[in-house]
């Protein structure tokens, strides 16, 4: 209300402030046809810059501005993979058994196209992931998530990733495995009902890990081919990825 307020006044300012505007020049030309001929004149264009306003140069401040957020959005998030997502994907890939039927299509290279990109995508949708817990260390992932707790917790702070659902809910997971994990004594011992419900709280972030991933080398090949090389080169899908160039 306050705000609306605001607006009214100075709105009603700005009208009084024409009309003085107007007599001033009636005060001093005495010539009422010449001052409505452009008071018509500037009426009948203002749909027209209303139009122009609103309809375009709006609409292009906005997509820069939306250019501007996914472009901070994108740093964010290149930040969480070169910190733990990276990681995570490597260990959770060498526990899937059926890893062998994403290995391929997680294969980026530097010729891909929009299609090949989507073409991944569907097949990852397909994919039947399969996490077995006994197969990873959870002794030991457990204080590296414990570790990156604060690092996650800055990064859910950033008011940025609010439009990001998909990151958000994978940060969300993440954060729900690991007080799973560290919320557990003896993780070598676990009933097998405590170990099939960890294995899929796992699961859960290696789906959303893998789909996040697939979709930011999408945006590195496009915007940062240096970025996209390194990535590539680092593939944690890849048996023979080296950050040596060769």
């Amino acid at each position: 209300m306050k705000r609306l307020g605001w607006q009214l006044w100075f709105g009603i300012g700005l009208v009084m402030l024409s009309v003085a505007l107007y007599g001033v020049h009636y005060l001093l030309f005495k010539d009422t046809h010449h001052i409505f001929i452009y008071m018509v004149g500037d009426i009948a264009f203002l749909p027209f810059e209303v139009l122009l306003v609103t309809m375009v140069i709006h609409r292009l401040l906005s997509e820069r501005e939306k250019q501007a957020r996914l472009e901070k959005m994108n740093m964010v998030i290149g930040v969480f993979f070169d910190e733990m997502g990276t990681k995570l994907m490597r260990s959770f890939s060498e526990i899937d058994p059926n890893v062998d039927g994403i290995r391929k299509e997680l294969l980026v290279k530097d010729n891909w196209s929009e299609q090949e990109f989507a073409r991944a995508s569907d097949h990852l949708r397909k994919h039947d992931y399969a996490i077995e817990s006994e197969g990873i260390k959870l002794e030991m992932l457990t204080p590296f998530l414990v570790e990156k707790r604060d690092f996650m917790l800055r990064l859910m702070e950033n008011p940025t990733l609010l439009e990001h659902e998909s990151f958000t809910k994978l940060l969300r997971a993440v954060f729900h495995m690991t007080e799973e994990l560290h919320a557990r004594k003896n993780l070598r011992e676990l009933p097998p009902a405590d170990s099939a419900h960890i294995a899929n709280d796992l699961k859960r972030v290696y789906v959303l890990l893998v789909h996040q991933w697939l979709d930011y080398m999408k945006y590195l090949k496009t915007n940062y081919p240096y970025h996209f090389s390194f990535a590539m080169r680092t593939n944690p899908f890849d048996r023979t990825a080296s950050p040596t160039v060769q």
